[in-house]
Parts: structure tokens; sequence; C-alpha cells
């Protein structure tokens, strides 16, 4: 039996676990701890002895604000646990990444890896997207240029069916 087989960690729970926030994608301190199998308090003493591995973009705690924000749109109430004192620590995919070199278990770095190619794959389908973007831009310029010159084309045609409020005046020599 494989390693990644042993974990079996669905790649839909570990992408339901990442967030955007402050236009970056995080990961909360006790969905990472629920994932490596670790108490939250563990996983936070460790960063806490190796802060100078976690500079502000790979790792930054939510304000009150955000964090009462998330969880009213994740529904996150853990009743009879007492709650949470702070508001957790959320962590950039560099911060995931150096997360594996301070909690030294086998089951953080396979979780790690899975994160990492997770984290890889919405970057690609965000680029696809971007693609996607792009070439509609292009058409929208095309259609827009288009409807300008069909407008012309209408514009002449009216003109030739409606006949002019004047005489014209003839062409040719005046005998």
């Amino acid at each position: 039996m494989s390693k990644q087989s042993k974990l079996a960690i669905p790649d839909e729970v570990v992408m339901s676990k990442i967030y955007l926030i402050r236009n970056q994608k995080v990961m909360l301190d006790d969905d990472l701890a629920e994932l490596y199998q670790v108490a939250t308090k563990r996983l936070n003493e460790q960063v806490k002895r190796n802060a100078d591995r976690f500079p502000e973009d790979f790792m930054f705690q939510l304000t009150n604000e955000e964090w009462e924000y998330l969880k009213s749109q994740i529904a996150t109430s853990k009743e009879g646990r007492g709650g949470r004192r702070y508001a957790p620590l959320a962590f950039t995919e560099h911060g995931v990444l150096m997360l594996s070199s301070v909690l030294n278990s086998a089951r953080a770095i396979q979780v790690n890896i899975q994160i990492m190619r997770i984290y890889t794959r919405l970057r690609g389908m965000l680029m696809g997207q971007k693609d996607i973007l792009l070439q509609l831009e292009k058409l929208e310029n095309r259609v827009d240029k288009h409807d300008e010159g069909l407008r012309i084309v209408f514009k002449h045609l009216r003109e030739l069916l409606d006949p002019p409020s004047e005489p014209r005046r003839k062409i040719g020599f005046k005998t």
C-alpha cells in the first residue's frame, strides 16, 4: 500500500480548506492541524518556536473582523470546546510548505506534498481562465470593430435607398 493511499484525504476536502483572504489563497491553522492529525495548539507552538521561518508573506494572523466574517461563511462553530482565544493563523502556500520543515512527521510531509499538488493544479486552472478571458477580450474587440463596420454599411445602404430631398445634379457635358 503506497503512502498516498494511506493518507486517504480526498483532494476535494483539502481544496475546501483553502480560502481567499487578503487576495491570497491561505489555509487556517486548525484545518492544517486536522489534516496533519496534530492539535492546533501543538502546530502553533512549533510555528512560534520557529517564528523566523514564517515572515508575513508566509503566515499572518486574521483580524477579528476577518475571523468573524469567515466564521459566518463557513459555519465553523465548535460547540463544547470553549472556542478560540485568538483569531487563527493563516498560512499562504509558502507557509504551508515551510510547515513541513517544522512538523517533521511522515504524515506532515505527505499531506504537504498533496497540498502543494493541489495549489499547483489551482494555479494551472487560474492560468487557463486567464487565457480564456484574454481570448474573450480579443473577440469582443473584433465584434466592436465589426459592429462599427456594419453600421457604416447600413448607413450607406439607407442613403442609396432613400431618394435625396433635392434633385441630383446631372453628370456629364452641357450642350
